[in-house]
């Protein structure tokens, strides 16, 4: 069985489609699956998949991407995330990517998602784009990783080099693929996924976005997910069933949810 460890199942595109995406799910042997918030205004739907359906669990964050949104404290993150179906906080973290100018909003939030992880003890799911040396650093300074009495998490939808990822595992981090690991031209990320052990890695479609070969440039569902685990036991030249049965058990081992 399969776990898909970030998807955003509540965009309108995917919310529409439940009841399909659900059936995906079973056909493809995809157990569960973590709905991830990106902004507090759409959160409660966010909730409410996870509330209604018992094999989704879900998160509560803002995405260093949304700008314009309104910005949210240590204090309620942590009672927003005072719920048996909230798992993790975030998504959170650092994208120099799209966004230019003064960040050190970027930073500021990305240092209330540590704070709210240290205190509810539910791990991370962080996002690092064009930033990796920042990420790095202000992890290790706001104690983020188990070395520092952190819950650690996941470095999620991983594209980042294999001395970044180094610095995340040594903190307790798990890396997570997503469908970007079977794309012909990420022969870089390929070498990272050869080298992270099996015992620190998640897979993900982070859909609707970034859909597995053979199903890129259609929108993607937590059913492809399967495509990321075949692709990385062939990778890895390890059974499927090796990576299936790994994959799950760290998603458990990671965010302790409730089976």
């Amino acid at each position: 069985m399969y776990i898909d460890s970030h998807c955003h199942i509540n965009f309108p595109e995917l919310a529409a489609r439940m009841p399909e995406i659900l059936a995906k799910m079973a056909e493809n042997r995809v157990t569960h699956a973590l709905c991830v918030s990106v902004d507090l205004p759409d959160f409660p739907q966010v909730l409410a998949l996870a509330e209604q359906y018992p094999n989704i669990y879900a998160s509560v964050g803002v995405h260093p991407d949304y700008e314009d949104t309104p910005e949210p404290s240590v204090d309620q993150l942590v009672e927003l995330a005072n719920h048996p179906k909230i798992i993790a906080i975030g998504e959170t973290g650092l994208d120099y990517y799209r966004l230019e100018g003064d960040l050190e909003w970027q930073r500021e939030r990305f240092r209330t998602h540590i704070r709210a992880s240290r205190i509810t003890r539910k791990p991370l799911i962080i996002h690092t784009r064009a930033a990796s040396e920042d990420t790095i650093r202000i992890m290790r300074e706001e104690g983020a990783g188990t070395d520092k009495g952190g819950v650690a998490g996941v470095m999620h939808c991983f594209t980042e080099s294999l001395e970044v990822a180094e610095a995340a595992l040594e903190m307790g981090f798990y890396i997570s693929f997503s469908g970007i690991v079977t794309f012909k031209s990420a022969k870089d990320l390929q070498a990272v996924a050869r080298a992270v052990p099996m015992e620190r890695i998640l897979i993900e479609t982070d859909s609707p976005y970034l859909a597995p070969v053979p199903h890129r440039g259609k929108m993607n569902e937590p059913g492809f997910v399967c495509h990321v685990a075949e692709y990385l036991a062939t990778l890895k030249d390890v059974p499927l069933s090796h990576v299936a049965e790994q994959t799950t058990e760290n998603f458990f081992n990671l965010f302790k949810a409730v089976r």
